[in-house]
Formats: C-alpha cells, sequence, structure tokens
C-alpha cells in the first residue's frame, strides 16, 4: 500500500485550519458550510471507497494479471504493446479515476517494459499523460468532474459523456501522436515474445516497504533521454498474485462495479458496496492487506480543506477577478479563453483549485465543458498541476526512474496548448 507524501498532509492541516479560521470569524457562514457539505461529502466518500477498491484489486494482483498478457499480446513489437497500455490506461481513467492511474499503473508499465528490455520512458509518460487528459469522459473519471456533474444539476452519466465525448478523444489522440513522434525509435524496437506462464510476475517488496531490484536509473533531462532497462522493478505495494480466488473475486467486483457507475445511481453508493465486498474477501483470505492506510486520508484532509479555502476566496469574490480574462460567450474564441484560463490555472495551482475558482464563470453547460477541458488535459507542464502528477512521480522515483521536471515542462509545454485548443475546437464546433 502506498500512502501519499506527508506533506499532503501537512497542506492540508494548514488549509483546513483556514476554513475553520474563516467559518469562525463569520467570512464563511454556516449556511454555506451546509450547502458546500451537501456538494461534497458524497463525492469524498466516492474518493475514498474507490481508493480502496483499487488498492485491493492491486493487492489481488488483477492489474498485473492483465499485463502479463499484453507482453504476450503485443507480440514482440514495442508499439503494440505500447497501444495496449495506452488503451489500459485510457480505461483505467475513465472508470476508476486518474488518481488510479498514476498510482496503481505506473509501476506495472515500467515493470512491463523492463522485463521486455524496452525503455519505460513512453510507457510511464504515456500513463501519466493519459491519467489526465482521459479524465474527461465520465463524472467518475476525475474529482473535477464530479464537482461539474452537480453543477449541471445532476446530470447523469449519459448526458455528460455525450457532452464530453468528441473533446475527450481528441484529449486522448494528440497526447498519443506526439508521443509516437517523439519516441518513434523507442516504439519501433522488437522484444522478445515469451508465453504468458513464463513471464515473472513481480517480486514481492522487502520488509521494510522498500523497492525490490530494479534497473538502473536514468534521468529525463531532454527529449532523446530514456532509462535504460534493467532488472525487473518492484514497487513496494505489488507482489505476485497467490490466491486465484481473491482474483476471481476481484474480477468479479470489478465488471460489476463499470455498469454502476454510469448507471445513473450517485457513484458513492456501488462504490462503497464494492470496496465493503472486496473487505470482506480480504478478511477471510488475506487479512495483511487491511489497514487503515488503505483509505486516503491525507488526500481526503487535503480536499476538505481546500473546498472551506476556495468556498470562502469565492465568497470574498476571487472568481470575478477572472471574469475579464474567461470572457462570456461560447463561441471558440470564449471557449478557448476560458479553457485557457483553467489550464493555467491548474499548471500554476493545482487543477482542482483552478476548476473551483473559475466554475462561476461557466454558468452553461459547454462553458462548463470547455473549463474542464483546460482543468483536465491542460495539467501537463508543471509537477503540481495535478495530484495524479505527483503521485506519478513519486512512484517513479521509488523504482529508480529518474524525471528531470524541466524535461518533462519542455514536453508540456508542446502538448498541453494543442491538447486543450484541440479539445476545444472540436467542443465548440460540436456545441458552440
Amino acid at each position: 500500500m502506498y500512502a501519499p507524501p506527508m506533506r499532503l498532509a501537512v497542506i492540508g492541516t494548514f488549509l483546513l485550519a483556514a476554513g475553520v479560521a474563516s467559518i469562525l470569524t463569520g467570512v464563511l457562514p454556516l449556511s454555506d458550510v451546509g450547502t458546500l457539505a451537501d456538494r461534497v461529502v458524497p463525492v469524498l466518500v466516492f474518493v475514498a471507497a474507490i481508493t480502496v477498491v483499487t488498492e485491493l484489486l492491486s493487492s489481488a494482483g488483477l492489474f498485473i494479471w492483465f499485463a502479463r498478457r499484453f507482453r504476450h499480446w503485443g507480440r514482440g513489437r514495442s508499439v503494440v504493446l505500447w497501444l495496449l497500455v495506452a488503451a489500459f490506461a485510457v480505461a483505467a481513467t475513465i472508470f476508476l479515476s486518474l488518481d488510479t492511474t498514476a498510482v496503481l499503473l505506473t509501476p506495472v508499465v515500467v515493470t512491463v517494459a523492463r522485463q521486455a528490455g524496452l525503455p519505460p520512458l513512453p510507457f510511464a509518460l504515456t500513463t501519466v499523460w493519459l491519467a489526465n487528459t482521459a479524465s474527461l469522459l465520465l463524472p467518475v473519471s476525475n474529482l473535477t468532474n464530479l464537482l461539474a456533474q452537480h453543477a449541471l444539476a445532476g446530470s447523469s452519466p449519459g448526458r455528460f459523456a455525450a457532452l464530453m465525448a468528441a473533446p475527450a478523444a481528441v484529449a486522448v489522440v494528440i497526447p498519443l501522436a506526439f508521443i509516437g513522434i517523439v519516441f518513434r525509435r523507442s516504439l519501433a524496437k522488437r522484444y522478445s515474445r515469451v508465453p504468458v506462464s513464463r513471464i515473472r510476475a513481480i517480486a514481492p517488496a522487502g520488509a521494510d516497504g522498500s523497492p525490490g531490484a530494479v534497473g538502473s536509473p536514468a534521468s529525463v533531462g531532454s527529449p532523446g533521454a530514456v532509462s535504460s532497462p534493467g532488472a525487473v522493478g518492484s514497487p513496494a505495494e505489488a507482489r505476485p498474485w497467490q490466491d486465484r480466488l481473491l482474483l476471481g473475486v476481484s474480477a468479479a467486483v470489478l465488471a460489476l462495479l463499470l455498469p454502476a457507475l454510469v448507471s445513473g445511481v450517485a457513484v458513492w453508493i456501488p462504490t462503497s458496496i464494492a470496496a465493503l465486498v472486496l473487505a470482506a474477501a480480504f478478511l477471510v483470505r488475506d487479512r495483511s492487506a487491511l489497514t487503515p492506510l488503505l483509505i486516503p486520508w491525507p488526500m481526503l484532509l487535503f480536499a476538505s480543506g481546500l473546498f472551506l479555502v476556495m468556498e470562502t476566496l469565492q465568497r470574498l469574490g476571487a472568481s470575478m477577478l477572472l471574469g475579464t480574462l474567461a470572457g462570456t460567450g461560447e463561441g471558440p474564441v470564449d471557449l478557448v479563453r476560458l479553457a485557457a484560463v483553467g489550464a493555467a490555472g491548474a499548471n500554476l495551482l493545482n487543477n482542482l483549485p483552478a476548476y473551483l475558482l473559475a466554475e462561476p464563470l461557466a454558468a452553461t453547460p459547454v462553458r462548463l465543458a470547455a473549463l474542464l477541458v483546460g482543468a483536465n488535459a491542460g495539467p501537463l507542464i508543471t509537477p503540481w498541476a495535478s495530484l495524479a502528477t505527483l503521485l506519478w512521480h513519486e512512484r517513479l522515483r521509488r523504482m529508480n526512474v529518474l524525471i528531470s521536471w524541466w524535461g518533462y515542462a519542455l514536453f508540456g509545454l508542446v502538448a498541453a496548448p494543442l491538447t486543450v485548443l484541440g479539445s476545444v475546437l472540436v467542443l465548440a464546433w460540436l456545441h458552440g
């Protein structure tokens, strides 16, 4: 199990203290706090439950089960393996949220690349970019989407997806095209095909929770730099699956959960049920996986404090200061301006406060969609632009894949504007 960095809890504590102070001083009335709680408590329950679900799915070995078959299905061609990883990242992001992709898929895809003797950078970069850009389609894909669904008066998942489908598709295709061009030589390589039964599982971590053997580190400071493949990596939480019953139960729970998430029922309900069913299965088969750290306490603390602080700032008129930048209409230029505000705010602050500050300026469904494009697909430049990016980097650091943020930002400065612009123009063409 991986816990978010302690600094997230520290920041959350300060934010929560500031929010409480605003309540005690009367800046934020209790009536507004009650309205805010009605909106965000179900969201926070969903975040906690989906984290428990995905962590237990990972502990059961479900993600590794898929990854081993991807290497076999790739038929020795790097580009095919890369596309399979990309498809898996998109699906995981859409249904299980971007943080799931960043936290749980990153060590899996890096390990698969290393086992195949391929440079892990294209696979790792694909994972984190798609964790952000593919999070536009469904309310459950991103915390900002859940907040936007509430702003749309509880729009059903189907109507939400109909609004976001075209920009979401563009937001996936453009980053993939960019990575495919930049890493075309690495993706043109071939690797040795082996039967699934002979592909090595990830070795368990050491007793101290540190990663097991990993390949030699490499710095990613320039477009051509890649980390060299080495021995099999071993993230702290990964282990080979030994209990096929747990694996089967986990697969069944996931198969039932996915349609429930798009059924129109409040998403915290089926997710909480899935978490309880998986916890019961692990209670019988493997109690060691059940720890208090399954629940993302630092993330919940951070989000709770942030919601209070942003509500206070909105009451003080902070959102109105962005009005001249964000425009007011639904024409292509106005939508691009609003998306740019969301993307710039995400890279300067973080995508969640950027969305919350600009939400009052997105008074129509189309404008709200443009803001989501900026806030979700724009955070590809700075490391703090989304929590998923920070969690992704921590995973790579623990696997000795070293990333230069200057190199990451250089890529993002090209990919983010192209992605946001392309997605918004498609949105304006179809709905503007």
